[in-house]
């Protein structure tokens, strides 16, 4: 999945009012050129009426004939250029492209133009929840200052900054891998060490390869389950669960802030079992240590995590204080 249904559909209907936007300018521009050059109306009917007495040939194998007609047709068109050139010399005759690549059809070859490509993305950004905040936070704005390197942690061996540097490796193996692969993270830390910021910044590269991303935080997710099993979902509640299922990639973010109960619990796994039986991937940030997972969920969600996630444990100071301190 690259883009909802929905979306996709509005990019469509943009091309095609494109589409018929030229077709009305080229009309209104071969009325103009008729008007002014009367001949070159006649040249175009000519050239219409020998074509299909071109095609009757081939059909009849005359070739002689159809030498003829071809040559009959080139030096009408050659007049033709000579009569543009004279009466439009310093005009264009074309249309007014928005992308003079692929004039608009959003095609070049059969294949999708970049201005094509350009909408899915930005439409993947308005379906992520992400747009705004990825203009602030992405690998361009990553800041490795903000940790430190004189302070190591007793449990890894590691300091804050070799802590994040590693991270960082892993979620760049993750989206380079991330279309030939099913892959997996669970990034976990206290409040304030980078894990949203990091997550962040993969869902923006992942976007501007055209993967769908959807980001939601834990209370919402849970809501849009329970308003989906109970009856309870509008359209675009249902659109959203979809999403939930279907999108390349699924950010849970700040997993335990919801209320946990065994409803909460028993959603939580069917989510990252079901992406996981598809080969959708999940990243999933939390404030919880991996011995609260298994005490606040259950066994199969631990296990599934601990066996399919690569274990991003983030530490440090609180970056949010050393921004406002800076």
């Amino acid at each position: 999945m690259s883009v909802s249904t929905s979306k996709y559909n509005e990019i469509i209907r943009l091309y095609d009012s494109k589409r018929l936007r030229i077709y009305h300018d080229k009309a209104r521009i071969q009325q103009e050129v008729y008007s002014k050059v009367p001949r070159i109306k006649e040249i175009d009917d000519a050239i219409s009426s020998l074509s299909v007495s071109t095609a009757k040939k081939l059909l009849l194998s005359k070739e002689a004939s159809i030498h003829d007609l071809k040559e009959q047709i080139a030096a009408l068109k050659s007049e033709k250029e000579a009569l543009l050139h004279t009466y439009f010399p310093d005009s264009s005759l074309e249309p007014e492209y928005e992308c003079i690549d692929c004039k608009d059809t959003g095609y070049i070859d059969n294949q999708r133009c970049h201005c094509f490509k350009r909408k899915i993305i930005e439409a993947l950004y308005e379906q992520s929840n992400l747009k705004e905040i990825l203009e602030k936070e992405n690998f361009n704005t990553f800041n490795l200052r903000l940790y430190k390197s004189d302070t190591i942690d007793s449990a890894t061996g590691l300091t804050p900054l070799a802590n994040i540097s590693h991270a960082i490796e892993a979620a760049n193996d993750f989206i380079n891998t991330f279309d030939a692969e099913s892959k997996n993270l669970f990034i976990y830390g206290a409040t304030g060490v980078g894990k949203t910021f990091l997550t962040n910044c993969i869902a923006k590269e992942l976007m501007d390869n055209s993967n769908s991303v959807i980001y939601i935080s834990a209370i919402k997710l849970f809501d849009i389950l329970a308003d989906n099993a109970f009856g309870r979902g509008s359209a675009d509640i249902s659109a959203q669960y979809d999403n939930i299922f279907n999108c390349d990639l699924l950010i849970i973010d700040d997993l335990g802030t919801e209320t946990v109960n065994t409803f909460t619990s028993s959603q939580l796994f069917n989510c990252i079992n079901e992406r996981y039986l598809n080969h959708k991937s999940i990243i999933i940030s939390t404030n919880l240590s991996l011995a609260d997972i298994r005490e606040t969920y259950s066994e199969r969600v631990f296990s599934r995590i601990t066996s399919n996630y690569t274990l991003l444990k983030i530490f440090g100071d609180d970056l949010r204080i050393k921004r406002a301190l800076e």
